[in-house]
C-alpha cells in the first residue's frame, strides 16, 4: 500500500507519499507561504528538485497541487491518485481524550477542535489538512498525536504544583511534543541494541527541542508540558523559566496583554532573543567561533540546560542504556554532544570524538568501554505515521 503522510502547518503543507511493501519514500515535498507569494518543492529520489513558485490562496489548492504532481506525466510517480491507499496525518494535540494514532471520523475531528486551546498554533491547520484531504479524497483517514507517546507517563511525571481544580477543569498538565521522534530513536535505539524495552534518554533537538525520559520502552517524563514552550531553550522558545518574570514584566509595562506574554515567550525568545540576530544555530556556531560573544553564551546556555534534563532524566528512571541525538541540532552539532556527554563522564559514559564527527547519520558514538551507548540516529517521523497508517486501516 502506498500511504500518503500529511503535516499541515498555518502556512505550509509537508507532504511523504511512502510505498508500505519496502518503506520507500517514492516523492516528498512542501507547499511554502500558503496565503501568500507560494513556493512549491517537489523530490523524487534520483531525480533533480522540482521548485516552482505558484499561487495557493489556501490548503486546499496547495493539496489539490501535490495531488496533481504525483500524477504528472512528467514529474509524477503514481499513474492515478487511486493508488493511495490511505492518509496519516500529524496532529499536535489530542489532549487526554486521543492519546494513540486513531482513524479519524467526526468524533476524531471534533476531539482535535476541542483541543485548539490547548494548541493554537497547530492544531487549526492539522484540522484544516484533515477535512480537506477529505474533501478531495475518498480512502481513509488517520490522525497521529504529537503527544500520543507521552500518554504512559505515570500522573507524578505529568501533574503541576497548581491547584489541583485546573487539571480538572482545565486538563492542565504535562503532554509532551515531538512524540513519533522520540518513540522512532528509542525504538532504533532498541533495535541496535537487541532489547526493545530500555531505558533510553532521547534528545529530539532542533528549532524545537525536546527530551524524553523512556523506561522500558515506554514513556515516563518528557520536559515539554501543556504546550511546546516548556524545556530547553529552543529557537525562538523561551523554556524553562521562573513563572513570577511574567507579572513582573507586566508591571513593569513591558507586557500588557496575554497576546503580547505569548509572543515574547514563543516568538522572541530563545536563541533569537539572546543573539538578538538569529534564531539558526548553525549560523550561531558560525559566530560563536568567530568569537561573538553572545553566541558563546547561546552554546553554553543551551548544553548546560541539555546536560541537566539528560542527567536528572537518568537519574529519575535509576539509570539508562543509551542516550540518543537526534533532530537538525542533534543530529549536526557533534560540539552539543560532546559537551553533554563529557559532564556525564563520572557515569561512565564515553565517546569516540572521531565518530561523534559525523553529521545527518546514524552512528554509535559511544567507546566499546562505555557503560551507557550513545547514539545519532536521524529521526523519521513520517515512518512512524505511515506504519501507525497502515495498522489501523490493514484492520478495517
Amino acid at each position: 500500500m502506498k500511504i500518503l503522510v500529511i503535516n499541515a502547518g498555518s502556512s505550509s503543507l509537508k507532504f511523504q507519499v511512502i510505498d508500505m511493501d519496502n518503506e520507500e519514500v517514492i516523492a516528498k515535498g512542501i507547499c511554502e507561504e500558503i496565503g501568500g507569494k507560494s513556493g512549491f518543492k517537489f523530490k523524487v529520489p534520483g531525480r533533480e528538485d522540482y521548485k516552482v513558485s505558484v499561487s495557493l490562496p489556501t490548503h486546499a489548492e496547495a493539496l489539490q497541487l501535490v495531488l496533481d504532481t504525483l500524477v504528472d506525466e512528467k514529474l509524477g510517480v503514481l499513474k492515478s491518485v487511486d493508488e493511495i491507499g490511505a492518509v496519516g496525518h500529524r496532529v499536535l494535540h489530542g489532549g487526554e481524550k486521543l492519546s494513540g494514532s486513531v482513524l479519524v471520523t467526526d468524533e476524531v475531528k471534533a476531539i482535535v477542535e476541542e483541543c485548539i486551546d490547548l494548541g493554537p498554533l497547530h492544531n487549526p491547520a492539522n484540522l484544516k489538512g484533515i477535512i480537506e484531504c477529505e474533501k478531495i479524497m475518498s480512502v481513509p483517514q488517520v490522525a497521529v498525536f504529537d503527544t500520543g507517546f507521552h500518554g504512559t507517563m505515570p500522573d507524578f511525571a505529568y501533574m503541576y504544583g497548581l491547584p489541583y481544580e485546573y487539571y480538572e477543569k482545565y486538563k492542565i498538565r504535562r503532554y509532551g511534543f515531538h512524540g513519533t521522534s522520540h518513540r522512532y530513536v528509542s525504538q532504533r535505539a532498541g533495535e541496535l541494541m537487541g532489547n526493545p524495552e530500555l531505558n533510553v534518554v532521547t534528545c529530539h533537538l532542533g528549532n524545537g527541542a525536546s527530551v524524553s525520559a523512556v523506561k522500558d520502552g515506554k514513556c515516563f517524563d518528557t520536559s515539554m508540558g501543556t504546550t511546546p514552550l516548556e524545556g530547553i531553550m529552543m529557537g525562538t522558545r523561551c523554556g524553562n523559566i521562573d513563572a513570577a518574570i511574567i507579572p513582573y514584566l507586566m508591571k513593569k509595562g513591558e507586557l500588557t496583554t496575554a497576546d503580547d506574554i505569548d509572543r515574547m515567550m514563543n516568538k522572541k525568545s530563545g536563541m533569537l532573543g539572546i543573539s538578538q540576530v538569529t534564531s539558526d544555530n548553525q549560523e550561531i556556531c558560525k559566530r560563536a567561533d568567530a568569537g561573538d560573544e553572545r553566541c558563546i553564551l547561546i552554546q553554553n546556555m543551551y548544553c548546560h540546560q541539555l546536560t541537566k534534563l539528560v542527567g536528572g532524566y537518568i537519574a529519575a528512571m535509576g539509570g539508562t542504556d543509551a542516550i540518543v541525538f537526534t533532530g537538525g541540532i542533534g543530529e549536526n552539532t557533534p560540539k552539543y554532544r560532546s559537551f553533554v556527554c563529557e559532564k556525564l563522564a563520572f557515569l561512565g559514559v564515553k565517546i569516540d570524538e572521531e565518530k561523534n564527527a559525523i553529521r545527518g547519520e546514524e552512528m554509535e558514538i559511544s567507546t566499546p568501554e562505555s557503560t551507557v551507548k550513545v547514539f545519532v540516529i536521524p529521526t523519521n517521523e513520517e515512518l512512524v505515521i505511515a506504519r501507525d497508517t497502515l495498522d489501523i486501516v490493514s484492520k478495517l
